[in-house]
């Protein structure tokens, strides 16, 4: 499954950064690489993720049942609920986002109605990439994907309507006692940098239609994107300093990266070289987080360090 992957699209970039994936029943590449637990101590390797995970994924999937309710069109509705509530989507980039939000004393509360807005783009890009004009994609997480269910038109208006709703779920549900108004437009601003003409859509467009750039580009402007996105609004919510955020994001986009070497199944020398290389690279940006003991709470370092082990290594699968 495609964790921090995202497809986007000319109408609405899409968001991947733990996204969904393509063939149903893919298995990832499993390649060797050298290093086993991601942490600075024992703790990391004693570190519960996929507890951690499922709790984080019950909370926002509850809350984005609440943000999504039934009402007219009907149509509409029930088509952008079908593609975000739907079943077996791992909420990577929300728990990314309450992770970084954590690790800087921030409440989780104040990073949930971010990180289910980067869900409701996340879904977005994806309903809009499985259309027939794109990638022609009639499934999604092994269920007919958005279009094939509710047809074309409604699939492109349930995308276009999520992209905005993501950004008034943000300005209307985020505490203003716990979030400055200042932070939340940092944030609404970071968002539409990333899925704009030159993040997301960016990344889309050259994978469509070519052009004179490396495999690394389309690789960091659709899969690194919204993993650093991710990371850097969480960071935002819970009060980091730029050069923490700067920090966050060369940590996201590696760790968006990785996960789709690694899941993109080519065992090639060069495959494997780029998957160490992004490993390492996340792990060296983390080591300003491990260094600094005083300052920054080593069991909310270790969250982001199993992100990195889990990209690279798949340790546990949730039930989903």
């Amino acid at each position: 499954m495609l964790l921090f992957s995202a497809s986007a699209t000319p109408l609405v970039p899409s968001l991947c950064f733990l996204a969904a994936e393509k063939p149903v029943n893919r298995r990832p590449m499993m390649v060797r690489l050298s290093g086993g637990a991601i942490g600075s101590s024992s703790s990391s390797s004693n570190f519960d993720l996929k507890t951690y995970w499922g709790t984080l994924m019950t909370e926002i999937n509850q809350k984005l049942d609440e943000a999504i309710p039934v009402k007219y069109p009907t149509g509409i509705y029930e088509s952008m609920r079908y593609s975000v509530l739907a079943q077996g989507a791992k909420r990577a980039p929300p728990v990314m986002c309450v992770a970084a939000c954590e690790l800087f004393g921030g409440d989780r509360l104040a990073a949930f109605p971010t990180a289910c807005a980067l869900e409701m783009v996340h879904a977005a890009s994806l309903i809009h990439d499985d259309l027939p004009c794109m990638d022609d994609d009639p499934v999604r997480r092994g269920k007919p994907s958005n279009h094939t269910v509710y047809g074309s038109d409604i699939a492109i208006l349930a995308g276009d309507a999520l992209f905005p709703l993501a950004f008034q779920h943000i300005v209307s549900h985020t505490p203003p006692d716990l979030v400055p108004r200042a932070t939340i437009l940092r944030v609404i601003a970071e968002i539409a940098r990333t899925v704009g003409s030159t993040g997301m859509a960016a990344g889309q467009f050259v994978d469509l239609e070519g052009g004179p750039f490396p495999p690394s580009f389309v690789q960091e402007k659709k899969f690194g994107a919204m993993a650093e996105c991710s990371a850097v609004c969480g960071g935002l919510l819970g009060g980091a300093t730029d050069h923490e955020l700067e920090t966050l994001r060369r940590y996201g986009r590696a760790v968006g990266m990785l996960y789709q070497v690694v899941d993109d199944d080519k065992k090639t020398d060069g495959a494997i070289q780029m998957a160490q290389e992004l490993k390492n690279k996340a792990k060296k940006e983390l080591q300003l987080f491990d260094d600094d003991d005083d300052k920054y709470s080593e069991e909310l370092v270790v969250p982001l360090h199993t992100f990195v082990d889990y990209a690279a290594h798949r340790h546990f699968l949730l039930p989903l």
